[in-house]
């Protein structure tokens, strides 16, 4: 009888922890309260808002480039990002390009609420306001590698560079929670590899090495399973890094600045 008590509680206790589990996976994949504050922009930089048609008021930033005929650099940020942030810090590595990135749905001042599915679909919504003769090349981080994969599966861009990328998000979901019935309850899943193995878009990827959020086997299934679909990536680099201090790392920049290059052509 204590015995089946017993398991009866461990039960109810593990019924609790996937109840809480679904009931906060939002807040989670979309911390909206962590977001820092915007960084001094350069003075030349123009504020955005873009109208999604199903009525959410996405706002971003653009930082003019040195060379006009250089592409678009549209980036998308990681899940606790400040739009602004990924604005000044792409600008800062590459000037010579034009900077645009958006804060997400829900993220304020951006209007609306974040899911998986609505971070994608206002990719596109955002890539058609901007002007951009030199083409666009997006540049996802984190998360935003979703987003910047779905883009370039549905545009005709000049690249896509990923920066601490994944194959698809449930499976980072499952490794982070192996006790709990992930794919039942994840309701915001993101598949790069699906969307880029049939799309004709050159592919870069930066992955950190000692990745403790995103398991690096993720990033090594999206370079491989693009490989095998015949879209192999035109750059990758594995920097000695974690998921956040791959920023600070020396080897950053100029990897970035390399894998920008590669897509474009150059």
């Amino acid at each position: 009888m204590i015995l089946w008590k017993a398991a009866l509680m461990a039960l109810a206790l593990y019924a609790a922890l996937i109840g809480l589990l679904a009931l906060l996976q939002t807040p989670m994949l979309f911390p909206r309260s962590m977001v820092g504050p915007a960084p001094p922009l350069p003075a030349s930089a123009e504020r955005k808002v873009v109208q999604t048609s199903d009525g959410a008021e996405l706002h971003g930033v653009l930082i003019p480039g040195t060379d006009p005929d250089a592409p678009l650099l549209l980036g998308f940020g990681g899940n606790a990002w400040n739009a602004e942030s990924v604005a000044l810090f792409l600008h800062q590595i590459a000037p010579e390009h034009a900077v645009a990135a958006f804060h997400f749905r829900g993220y304020a001042p951006s209007t609306g609420r974040p899911s998986a599915r609505a971070l994608m679909r206002d990719a596109p919504e955002i890539h058609d306001a901007l002007a951009a003769p030199g083409g666009v090349i997006a540049v996802g981080f984190s998360i935003g590698a979703g987003p910047a994969a779905y883009l370039a599966a549905r545009r005709d861009l000049r690249g896509v560079v990923m920066v601490t990328p994944f194959d698809r998000l449930r499976k980072v979901a499952q490794t982070s929670f192996p006790w709990a019935p992930v794919r039942w309850l994840f309701r915001h899943d993101m598949h790069p590899l699906a969307e880029l193995r049939d799309a004709d878009t050159p592919v870069a990827l930066l992955i950190a090495a000692q990745d403790e959020i995103i398991p690096p086997a993720r990033a090594t299934t999206l370079a491989e399973g693009l490989s095998a679909a015949g879209q192999p990536p035109r750059y990758t680099d594995r920097i000695a890094a974690q998921h956040n201090t791959i920023y600070d790392h020396p080897d950053f920049a100029p990897s970035l600045r390399a894998a920008i290059a590669a897509v474009q052509g150059n």
